[in-house]
């Protein structure tokens, strides 16, 4: 669809600037609304899971303790990191290498990005933290695994094992 817009018309080329800007203030607003929120619930109830190890890693995953709150406010602060990476990498292809297309392109991302962030998801759109929002958040891989922390009883239990007997 891109392809059949013409981006060297000065116009063209601004209204698509205005969207891309638009959709990105629209982004940070809705995630600042968000921590706003999480901070406001203040849930402190307590989530534990075995983070993965690194792909290449041979070490065990490692057991992580936290509450609510401060994993949403952790998983938001990843995405508005991940939003403005995004807005350094565009300013940068569009300001000094003169690509327009790639802003068309995120404009609709964006907007994408929005609707499948799952803080947004549970904070705004009050969905329930169930099924695929239930935290931890799972993640998948490009081949379709999940790669996802673990949140079985005995996955917890081995990683409190190995943590204590590092302790020692």
């Amino acid at each position: 669809m891109a392809r059949q817009i013409n981006f060297k018309d000065p116009d063209v080329a601004n209204y698509v600037r205005i969207a891309y800007v638009t959709v990105q203030i629209v982004t940070l607003v809705l995630h600042y609304y968000v921590s706003y929120a999480i901070r406001q619930k203040n849930d402190q109830t307590v989530l534990q899971y075995v983070e993965p190890a690194g792909v290449f890693s041979t070490e065990p995953g490692k057991l992580v303790k936290t509450t609510v709150r401060e994993y949403d406010l952790s998983e938001t602060g990843k995405l508005l990191r991940a939003v403005y990476l995004g807005i350094a990498f565009m300013g940068v292809m569009h300001l000094y290498f003169k690509f327009t297309q790639p802003l068309f392109t995120q404009t609709v991302m964006g907007l994408k990005g929005i609707y499948d962030a799952k803080p947004i998801r549970i904070h705004v759109l009050g969905k329930p933290a169930e099924g695929d929002l239930k935290r931890p958040f799972q993640g998948s891989s490009m081949f379709g695994v999940s790669n996802g922390p673990q949140t079985d009883r005995a996955s917890i239990t081995e990683a409190e094992k190995r943590a204590n007997q590092k302790d020692k």
